[in-house]
């Protein structure tokens, strides 16, 4: 990835905006930096990196995607999406005043996930001319050497158009190391080839004819706080025809934070996990009719708890684990009265 001096904000890239469905609907982030538009003008493939209050994770992550072999020309977009201090924006500017990267460096001062993405997304297809997809990480996790090489690979020979890749959980608490096998911390697929759906943002590669196809805002933002966003997006795109892909090899390393391997952020993620689960699936069926199906889904899904606990529990020879089952019913049920569990309301804290 070669790399160069940004430039003003006024400089940086031509900003036509594409026909796409919503994008007539005002810009709500600010880009602070940027690279020259030369260097931009042929970039296909666009990494998003958001981050919030994380800057030396953050200089991780991007150091990680400096490292990638194979040649691949690509740029990047970090999108701050704290608008007060901007930590790692401050942070991301002086890295790509340095050389480290080529792309921009954006705010999106409106805190909320979905959000953050959608002016990633935003931004990608208004300002790469020559933009074929969209690829993530979170400003936690590290990219392996060969993470790029793996997605554009598998992009030229699959036939889908959205791709996820392996995450591996690292605990700072290293005692806590036994929760991988917990299925929070767990990757949904870990053998390559075609899957039914995808789940999760946290590693991702997105045709560009899928963002247009669905249109802005791409990921809906009354999941900000709950989670869920990327499940909701990936559902809608499943509706849509576009098919989907596992690239085990396209893989990353997931700083756990102490605090992320506490019993109370574990039970916390399993109940939100339910709900948003349940929550996807009404909207699939308003009706009466429909909910009454989802409360009995999850109904019997919490009858069958008990024994796929034990199932789970005597496998991964912990009681913790073992009560992941229970906690998904559980907060399947508690959304049925509208409560919901929003982990990302103090994101600093979760």
């Amino acid at each position: 990835m070669t790399a160069a001096a940004p430039v003003s904000k006024q400089q940086a890239g031509s900003g036509q905006v594409p026909a796409i469905r919503g994008f007539d609907a005002p810009k709500t982030f600010e880009i602070l930096a940027g690279s020259p538009e030369a260097l931009l003008r042929d970039v296909q493939s666009v990494v998003c990196v958001p981050t919030f209050k994380r800057p030396d994770l953050l200089e991780r992550t991007l150091r990680s995607l400096a490292a990638q072999q194979g040649g691949h020309d690509f740029a990047v977009i970090v999108v701050e999406n704290e608008g007060v201090e901007r930590a790692g924006a401050k942070r991301a500017q002086a890295l790509l005043a340095e050389g480290l990267f080529k792309g921009f460096v954006i705010v999106e001062p409106r805190q909320g996930n979905c959000k953050a993405y959608n002016a990633a997304w935003r931004c990608a297809l208004t300002r790469f001319p020559a933009l074929t997809q969209v690829l993530g990480i979170d400003d936690d996790e590290e990219a392996e050497p060969q993470w790029l090489d793996a997605f554009l690979s598998a992009v030229k020979s699959a036939p889908a158009q959205l791709f996820g890749g392996s995450v591996t959980s690292n605990f700072e608490d290293a005692s806590r190391a036994w929760l991988a096998a917990h299925p929070v911390f767990r990757s949904h697929y870990s053998v390559s080839g075609a899957v039914p759906i995808l789940y999760s943002s946290a590693n991702y590669l997105i045709r560009r004819e899928v963002l247009e196809k669905l249109g802005f805002p791409f990921l809906d933002e009354s999941f900000d706080f709950t989670g869920g966003g990327d499940s909701d997006f990936f559902r809608r795109a499943g509706e849509a025809g576009f098919r989907f892909w596992w690239v085990q090899d396209a893989a990353m390393r997931e700083t756990m934070s102490r605090r992320r391997s506490e019993f109370g952020w574990i039970l916390a993620r399993g109940l939100r996990n339910g709900a948003i689960s349940a929550q996807i699936e009404r909207r699939l069926d308003p009706s009466y009719r429909g909910r009454l199906k989802v409360l009995a889904k999850s109904l019997a899904l919490l009858a069958a708890s008990p024994a796929r606990g034990l199932i789970l529990g005597l496998r991964t020879r912990s009681a913790t684990i073992g009560l992941y089952h229970a906690k998904v019913a559980l907060g399947r049920l508690i959304s049925e009265f509208g409560v919901q569990n929003e982990q990302y309301r103090k994101p600093d804290k979760n």
